[in-house]
């Protein structure tokens, strides 16, 4: 690489790191999360709280990622959260780490976490453990189906990282009450779609339409700044609002 392109390339890792102070919202840092992934070469990007013990989803523990919401179904319904060799390491270590599939075990059921992930070009990434300024632990995954990331690589996405989960704990100390903006309809449908119902299954219970519960729930995933349902209960257990 010419000096030049590396010039280049330093003033695009610096304006990625400043532009990250001027994030607003949840969903302005998933579109900066987004391009970052699309620079490295990568297909998904996953920003997450880390697991309680007792945790056996990782829906509920993602605070903002692209990953198929198939891919998330299918990793939360197989249980593999409590045999994930990934959480186990972010809850042993600090240290960034790199994964590849193609080294998952038999022992960890490979041929279905293979299977899983393979399906949506997840083939190998890696995950960067970081804290927020209330020592709330969490981590950044970046993965996709290039090749490894390279050491210079590493440094510049764990300071990313480090930057955006920071950013985002900010993000939301800055969010008003979302008690005070979310209508009891809003909140009822979240609390049933946090119980696992689909809208139609909502809709019966609380004898509206399909059409006017998704309403709810897209509205209720505004209020809270979020991109979808599923991150939408997340926050929202997450502050209290649905139990």
């Amino acid at each position: 690489m010419s000096n030049t392109e590396k010039a280049a390339e330093t003033r695009s890792f610096d304006g990625n790191v400043d532009e990250i102070a001027g994030l607003k919202t949840q969903f302005d840092v998933f579109r900066f999360m987004k391009r970052i992934g699309e620079q490295y070469d990568c297909r998904t990007f996953l920003v997450m709280t880390l697991p309680a013990a007792t945790s056996l989803d990782l829906s509920s523990n993602s605070v903002i990622t692209n990953w198929p919401a198939e891919m998330i179904a299918h990793f939360d319904r197989e249980g593999l959260m409590k045999t994930s060799p990934v959480i186990r390491r972010l809850r042993n270590s600090t240290l960034p780490f790199t994964f590849d599939l193609d080294a998952v075990t038999v022992e960890r059921r490979g041929p279905l976490v293979r299977g899983i992930f393979g399906r949506f070009g997840v083939v190998r990434g890696a995950y960067f453990p970081v804290h927020d300024m209330s020592g709330n632990r969490g981590a950044v995954s970046f993965a996709g189906s290039g090749p490894v990331f390279d050491r210079q690589q590493m440094m510049e996405l764990m300071y990313i990282a480090v930057h955006v989960f920071e950013r985002l704990a900010e993000i939301r100390n800055l969010d008003v009450k979302p008690a005070d903006t979310l209508t009891d309809r809003e909140i009822d449908c979240l609390n049933w779609t946090a119980a696992g119902k689909t809208s139609a299954e909502i809709a019966e219970i609380l004898g509206l339409s399909e059409h006017t519960v998704n309403h709810y729930l897209n509205r209720a995933a505004k209020k809270l700044d979020t991109v979808n349902r599923t991150q939408a209960v997340a926050k929202a257990l997450r502050v209290g609002l649905i139990k």
